[in-house]
């Protein structure tokens, strides 16, 4: 990595044009064999396996994210509705045959989010929200799972909300949140951290078309940097910082798969050791 150019690095680690209308699009990466994708449904769209994946169906040994950055829609999951709103999440077990996606009004279409890891084990498929009434399929972000950290005097004043992540969504290996950066703040993840049990998917959003993310990436005395614009998604090693720092606020949803599902179980890097 640190002999490419700035074509070949973002050949290599950078998601673009991903929320096209009326369509769903998938990008597989042998890092962790991690799925990261979208769905933007003007009409039903079906999600299926592909040839690459040697199955039957999607998720016949697949988990899958998803958090919806557009407008309302539905998930169908073998005949059953989810309503999912904006900046609503879901998590599908492995084994959920046909997955359906809809939007309630295709002139402003939900944009779903995907992320998908390899499964081992079912999980129950859930609903998540931010806020409302807790049931049986829906799951509602618990107050210790909405952290707010940062200050507005080290521009990284944020709020994590934790969508998947042991005792709120239980899943096989995928964990999922939505990180909001407040005005005035710019710096997500500093000081930064590596973890080599994981790996990551930033997608970062609400950003106007004159802004834009620079995401800082490489090993921590071999940092690189690649521009992101918006609703543009990065993909981040096990062995690679992962920080953004944009020209103004913006949101990010991130997704981690591999060997744990500890969320605090990083390798910081001292600021002081960045090169």
């Amino acid at each position: 990595m640190k002999y490419y150019t700035t074509e070949r690095l973002r050949e290599e680690f950078l998601i673009d044009d991903l929320f096209r209308p009326g369509e769903i699009k998938l990008v597989y990466s042998h890092i962790d064999r991690i799925i990261t994708g979208s769905a933007v449904p003007t009409a039903p769209l079906k999600l299926t396996a592909g040839d690459e994946l040697r199955a039957e169906y999607f998720c016949q040994r697949r988990e899958l994210g998803v958090i919806n950055i557009g407008g309302a829609g539905t998930i169908t999951i073998d005949g059953k509705v989810y309503e999912v709103g904006h900046k609503d999440g879901m998590y599908i077990g492995m084994g959920s045959r046909e997955i359906v996606f809809d939007s309630r009004d295709a002139s402003a279409p939900a944009k779903f989010y995907l992320n998908s890891a390899p499964a081992h084990k079912t999980y129950p498929t859930k609903l998540i929200k931010m806020d409302g009434t807790p049931s049986e399929d829906v799951v509602i972000i618990k107050p210790e799972n909405k952290k707010e950290m940062g200050t507005l005097e080290d521009a990284n004043h944020r709020t994590i909300n934790k969508f998947i992540l042991p005792g709120q969504v239980e899943s096989c290996q995928l964990e999922m949140g939505m990180t909001h950066l407040e005005p005035g703040s710019v710096w997500n993840t500093m000081p930064c951290h590596t973890h080599d049990r994981r790996m990551e998917v930033y997608l970062y959003f609400e950003i106007p078309e004159d802004a834009f993310v620079m995401h800082f990436m490489g090993e921590p005395q071999e940092t690189r940097h690649i521009v992101m614009r918006n609703e543009q998604a990065v993909i981040s090693p096990s062995w690679s910082i992962h920080s953004g720092c944009g020209s103004r606020n913006y949101t990010f949803i991130w997704g981690m798969v591999g060997e744990n599902q500890d969320f605090d179980d990083m390798d910081d890097v001292r600021n002081q050791d960045l090169l």
